[in-house]
């Protein structure tokens, strides 16, 4: 019995060989360009976060009026693969998973179903729950970190020169994001002399709503160059002014 010889067969049989030759380059070439020739080349994570804060609340109760519910209702998410929860005391975490075979382009109106289905049940879930808030952004990576360091600025000239930079970058091709860390909040503190309150009638815990009701209810934006300001009581008769 002799054995099967390959190259007798090809000798034998070349316009079939030929032809094989003729697909494998045809394919080979259609293959090439296809190829991923990004240096970082994209990628979607098919997973949401839902996470619901409920402060005061047990374990039992955050996982019953708020997880369950939670869960329940993105069970009718179309391409749901599964879904995984963590719950404690006074918080609910959700993870939303998603079918491998979903398309990448499908990914985004899929989480707008999902905040559209959890703000269908928004009105069911208890009094004083804070959220759900949804985070689809996890997954982002970053491909360059700038540091931006001045001896001669201050926190507020230095964050005004990063949003500069942020803006800047923003119009370089393909640039997504610029996300900026580390940016050190603007607080203003006022003091109160007890003694002048005491004198006027004020009590401490009526300076919050005075305060409000001379800055108002958003934040003020821009520099005050006085470093004291007038502060009206209607209440009580009399005593109108305190110094801050």
């Amino acid at each position: 019995m002799t054995s099967f010889n390959l190259s007798e067969w090809a000798l034998r049989n070349k316009s079939f060989v030929v032809y094989l030759m003729l697909i494998a380059a045809v394919a080979g070439a259609w293959a090439y360009g296809k190829l991923g020739r990004e240096e970082d080349p994209p990628f979607t994570i098919k997973t949401m976060i839902v996470k619901t804060v409920w402060p005061g609340a047990t374990a039992i109760d955050t996982l019953r009026q708020v997880t369950d519910r939670i869960e329940m209702k993105l069970e009718e998410l179309p391409f749901l693969d599964f879904v995984k929860s963590y719950t404690k005391p006074g918080e609910s975490v959700v993870f939303v998973n998603l079918k491998d075979t979903v398309p990448a382009k499908t990914v985004p109106e899929l989480w707008y179903q999902v905040r559209k289905k959890i703000d269908d049940i928004r009105h069911a879930l208890p009094s004083g729950v804070n959220g759900p808030f949804f985070n689809d952004e996890f997954g982002d990576t970053y491909s360059l970190v700038f540091a931006l360091v001045s001896d001669g600025f201050t926190h507020r000239q230095l964050r005004d020169q990063a949003d500069l930079v942020r803006t800047e970058l923003l119009r370089v091709r393909d640039v997504a994001k610029v996300d900026l860390v580390g940016v050190q909040d603007e607080k203003i503190y006022l003091e109160f002399s007890t003694r002048q309150m005491a004198a006027l009638g004020i009590e401490p815990h009526s300076m919050r709503g005075i305060v409000r009701q001379y800055l108002g209810e958003s934040s003020v934006a821009g520099r005050r160059d006085a470093y004291r300001a007038a502060i009206t009581q209607s209440s009580p008769p009399g005593s109108s002014r305190a110094g801050g």
